[in-house]
């Protein structure tokens, strides 16, 4: 969960950036594409591999 609070923060500073209104944290997750998930997954996935490498 904490990647996706990761890219939600992103996007706020991105539509910060262009002066726009973000949408709130639910309706983000709601609303991410397949591709997103999966990009979350890989990324979560690769994560946790590190992590688990670095407690060896």
């Amino acid at each position: 969960m904490m990647d996706y609070r990761i890219g939600f923060e992103n996007y706020k500073e991105a539509c910060e950036r262009h002066h726009l209104e973000p949408v709130n944290f639910h309706y983000f997750l709601i609303n991410l594409s397949q591709d997103q998930l999966s990009a979350y997954h890989t990324h979560a996935l690769e994560k946790r591999g590190k992590s688990e490498l670095a407690n060896l």
